[in-house]
């Protein structure tokens, strides 16, 4: 067994709760893609109940742990592209709860994983959502749900990386938007 790292930074409860609020709020919006394909399939919505149970106020529980890899393997068992990010961005709302307070990059993957994945959702279809209804999620969409308490959470972890996978692309591109976002606040600039 490997010794835990002390942490590098303090995260509150609370910072937990809107980091997982975030990933929830985009991976719902996604969600409907993967039960339009997979209806008899629980998992990827027992995850993005779990993880609003966290970030409406229940404690972190096994529950988070437990359907979080379940959504996941879910996303193998989808019977296409949109449908497994649809899986993959619940599993990860359910994994943000558990988010370390380590600079290291690899940790904002447990901020932006979710929407990155429904961003990719909506993508593998086109960018349309009228046959699962509500808008398709976007960089521009999810910059605009990010919250200042939000943006100061990702801000305590180094940038991210360009990176191969379309997944780790769209993390980094918003990363590098939600930074910019609030770096132009700080000066004075209009959003």
């Amino acid at each position: 067994m490997t010794p835990s790292r002390t942490p590098d930074f303090e995260l509150t409860t609370a910072e937990l709760r809107e980091v997982t609020r975030f990933a929830a709020t985009a991976a719902e919006r996604a969600l409907p893609i993967h039960e339009a394909d997979r209806p008899d399939d629980p998992r990827p919505r027992e995850a993005l109940d779990a993880a609003w149970e966290f970030a409406n106020g229940a404690p972190r529980s096994r529950a988070q742990r437990v359907t979080g890899p379940a959504a996941h393997r879910s996303a193998k068992d989808a019977g296409s592209a949109a449908a497994a990010h649809a899986a993959m961005a619940a599993g990860d709302a359910a994994a943000s709860a558990y988010l370390h307070p380590l600079a290291d990059a690899a940790q904002v993957g447990h901020i932006l994983r979710a929407p990155a994945h429904a961003i990719c959702a909506f993508e593998q279809r086109g960018g349309t959502a009228s046959d699962v209804g509500g808008e398709p999620v976007t960089v521009e969409s999810v910059v605009r749900s990010a919250t200042p308490l939000l943006v100061a959470v990702l801000r305590r972890y180094p940038r991210t990386g360009p990176e191969s996978t379309p997944v780790a692309r769209v993390v980094h591109q918003l990363d590098a938007a939600l930074r910019e976002d609030a770096e132009g606040s700080e000066h004075g600039e209009s959003p």
